[in-house]
């Protein structure tokens, strides 16, 4: 069995939920990212992705200077245990479409992964894969 832990990310980039979308997007972009785990403290309070900034702030005219990320960001994130299944991972991603699962242990981040991940884990000659494993073309 894998686990989740053979190939999370661990490289994370953590913001508070009252940054504005600005702050994100320029975070994104210097770290050749496309999204932010959201923090409330310790505790994660969701995620934000380059997609929500423009999807759910700027496409709804929500000035991104001064628009919070508690104002767009997905809540009720499901996250996996570093023990977890690589496979049941998967299974998650599908089962709530989303593209990104958080690692916790003993309730702290420790991780993400992604869609991605599990691509170059599970079919590295999938073309999910090899987009994934490339550099960031930004």
């Amino acid at each position: 069995m894998t686990t989740v832990g053979e190939f999370m990310t661990t490289r994370l980039v953590t913001m508070d939920g009252n940054a504005t979308l600005v702050e994100a997007a320029q975070e994104m972009r210097d770290s050749a990212i496309g999204d932010v785990v959201v923090m409330d403290g310790d505790n994660v309070a969701g995620i934000i992705t380059d997609r929500d900034i423009t999807v759910r702030g700027v496409a709804e005219n929500m000035p991104p200077d001064t628009t919070r990320l508690n104002q767009v960001t997905t809540r009720d994130v499901v996250t996996v245990s570093q023990y977890d299944d690589a496979v049941a991972a998967a299974d998650l991603m599908r089962t709530y479409a989303v593209r990104r699962l958080p690692v916790i242990e003993d309730g702290r981040l420790i991780g993400l992964v992604s869609m991605g991940d599990l691509a170059v884990e599970r079919e590295p000659q999938s073309v999910l894969a090899d987009i994934s494993a490339d550099d960031p073309n930004n």
